[in-house]
């Protein structure tokens, strides 16, 4: 049974309900048992949140934690350390690992080592296909039952139109939702970043617009057909919104998600972060970042709602994976820390409505996966239910450096920076998970 503790006088912000004002918020045995002006109950811990924001636990839905099998580049315990970090309670975890979690053998080894190692929930992907190969189904319904809260084949798309209609058929079923990298490698194969005005003054091979966009209408148009749950992950493009919001507006079963790098960053970014321009392989991520106008119309499309959740992509790196030529270097960009700074920078800026953004980072992502059936209350600040809480101070600034970073990957292309917005608390399960001078006898 977990100690009480008392969040007093900070602003809480729970888009679920439309909960915006100072309160303060008693939790008790792992759930939220009060929300109020003023709350005084005898022995509980005090949490101080003056001048900070309390909101429901961050939830990513996706997270690349690289373990099993690529262990130098990040493990449960380190990444979901990194998540705590970032505000993050519950993160779903991607299948880009070996073995790949294509069977409930798989998962269920995965389920032992996330319940030993990892410091935040974790939420287990399934795989569309056996190996991630694109090939043959996975035994979705073994999947399913052995408890993925989604299917993908994560960066490998499922580039077979039929095997494609097989398995949303299979996930209607099921009613979990597959998760698509929305890519038609025919177009894209060795592309680098952005095809567009910057791959061609670096003279790198560039990744067009068109390979995205094809492939969101052939997955809506097979989404329409089998009635499925279709979830398009990290999209980038401003004609892939629009198609993502014409099947919304039509009734379909069609979310998105799109990450803090692409809301933040565009393919200047390769230029670097400095006086003089270089390759800057931190950069480089698949998709890859995207012009100011693609930037533009994401933002635009958070606040209106048409993108349901900010999903990190969190993909960090060993050294070496990004320390050679920019062709040569892995996609990726650890950003799970640095999230929510660049959300609260981009609400200063007045780019982006900073309570619409909490939305899409606690409740957005929840309903997109149906979180709070695994999680009851996830999300949501909810009386009796799951006491997960991210406490954030949006004044305070600090530097992102490698030794400010908790990730085994250092690897971002905003080393160097100095942000606004920083955690200073993380409830999960009622437990105090992480503080920063906030906690009181």
């Amino acid at each position: 049974m977990s100690e009480a503790l008392l969040v007093r006088g900070g602003r809480v912000i729970d888009p679920s309900s439309g909960m915006d004002d100072q309160f303060d918020v008693l939790l008790r045995n792992g759930a939220v048992e009060a929300i109020a002006p003023s709350i005084e109950p005898a022995g509980a811990r005090l949490i101080d949140a003056r001048g900070c924001i309390v909101t429901p636990g961050f939830v990513d839905l996706h997270t690349h934690l690289r373990e099993p099998g690529f262990e130098h580049k990040g493990t449960i315990a380190s990444e979901t350390r990194a998540a705590l970090r970032g505000g993050f309670t519950t993160v779903c975890a991607m299948p880009n690992t070996e073995p790949p979690p294509d069977s409930a053998t798989t998962v269920e080894a995965l389920m032992e080592r996330i319940a030993q190692d990892a410091a935040v929930r974790v939420l287990p992907i399934g795989c569309v296909t056996r190996g991630r190969s694109g090939r043959a189904l996975a035994e979705l319904g073994e999947l399913a039952a052995a408890g993925c809260i989604a299917l993908s084949d994560d960066g490998n798309p499922v580039a077979d139109g039929r095997l494609m209609r097989n398995a949303l058929h299979h996930a209607a079923a099921l009613d979990l939702p597959l998760s698509e990298h929305c890519d038609d490698p025919a177009l894209s194969a060795g592309g680098a970043m952005n095809e567009g005005r910057v791959s061609e003054r670096l003279g790198l091979p560039g990744q067009p617009v068109a390979a995205e966009v094809a492939a969101i209408a052939r997955n809506i148009a097979l989404c329409e057909e089998t009635g499925a749950r279709l979830h398009i992950a990290h999209i980038t493009t401003a004609r892939g919104l629009s198609l993502v919001a014409d099947a919304k507006a039509r009734g379909m079963r069609v979310t998105c998600e799109v990450t803090p790098s692409h809301l933040f960053l565009t393919e200047d970014a390769v230029f670097g972060n400095g006086p003089a321009s270089f390759y800057d392989t931190n950069a480089k991520v698949n998709p890859p970042l995207r012009t100011a106008a693609d930037r533009a119309a994401l933002l635009q499309g958070l606040n209106e709602g048409t993108i349901d959740a900010i999903a990190t992509d969190h993909a960090p790196h060993a050294v070496q994976d990004k320390l050679c030529e920019f062709d040569q270097a892995a996609f990726g960009i650890s950003c799970i820390e640095t999230a929510l700074s660049t959300v609260v920078s981009l609400a200063l800026r007045g780019e982006l409505d900073l309570v619409r953004a909490i939305a899409a980072l606690t409740i957005g992502p929840v309903r997109a996966f149906s979180i709070d059936r695994r999680i009851p209350g996830a999300g949501t600040l909810a009386v009796g239910r799951a006491a997960d809480v991210t406490l954030f101070d949006p004044a305070a600034r600090w530097q992102v450096a490698p030794d400010t970073l908790v990730s085994k990957g250092k690897n971002t292309p905003l080393l160097g920076r100095e942000l606004p917005g920083r955690v200073r608390a993380v409830i999960v399960r009622g437990e105090l998970a992480y503080s920063e001078e906030t906690v009181h006898a």
